[in-house]
């Protein structure tokens, strides 16, 4: 994200009061423009159907109708380029691993601070993943009974550093600065994690390094 470009945040949320109080909250922040909230999923698809996108859409798993989960597919494909933040009003571990393992690139509680939710979106904005160390540790606890799909092949030690600076929460350019790597050579690393670990994306690798013991 360009720094004088404020970052696009939509909120789908069908809890109409909460909606309104985090929109209204976001539009203090700046460099944060909270241009619209939906009250379904439904709603926000016929809005992606424009040529305005958004860059972080901030997301309820408990909707009615189509479901945060169900819909994360049709997100990424009306708005590949947008970053996803789940919001969930407990501690559903099995639905937000779901969620991650579906695509999204962070999740929050609906409790965390107003200061909480800018961080997260702009980690994501960023380039970041939005992993909150106490919702992670949880929804990996729910998954130690879960037998661990083996990585295809070992990763390699430069993988693993890779994979490590991901954990912390480096975006592909700090990462590439750490390590004195071009930013297109980190791209190929991180797809060959990818595809070791049987994910997709950068907060779902998070989460099955951190469940398989690899960092």
């Amino acid at each position: 994200m360009s720094n004088d470009k404020p970052v696009r945040v939509w909120l789908v949320e069908d809890n109409e009061r909460f909606r309104r109080t985090l929109r209204r909250s976001m539009e203090t922040l700046a460099g944060i423009d909270c241009s619209a909230d939906f009250p379904s999923l439904e709603a926000a698809f016929a809005q992606l159907e424009q040529p305005a996108k958004p860059d972080v859409i901030l997301l309820d798993i408990g909707l009615p109708g189509v479901s945060g989960i169900a819909g994360l597919p049709k997100l990424k494909q009306l708005a590949p380029a947008a970053k996803v933040v789940i919001l969930t009003v407990f501690d559903d571990h099995e639905r937000v691993f779901q969620a991650v393992c579906a695509g999204a690139d962070g999740y929050l509680l609906k409790t965390s601070s107003i200061n909480r939710v800018e961080e997260a979106v702009r980690e994501v904005a960023a380039g970041g993943a939005s992993m909150n160390p106490d919702i992670a540790r949880k929804v990996l606890d729910a998954l130690t009974n879960q037998r661990k799909k083996p990585a295809d092949e070992e990763l390699s030690e430069r993988e693993q550093e890779v994979l490590r600076l991901v954990v912390e929460g480096l975006t592909k350019k700090g990462i590439a600065g750490k390590l004195d790597l071009s930013t297109h050579t980190v791209d190929s690393h991180l797809r060959n994690i990818y595809q070791k670990l049987h994910v997709n994306n950068r907060s779902a690798a998070v989460a099955a390094a951190m469940r398989d013991g690899l960092v």
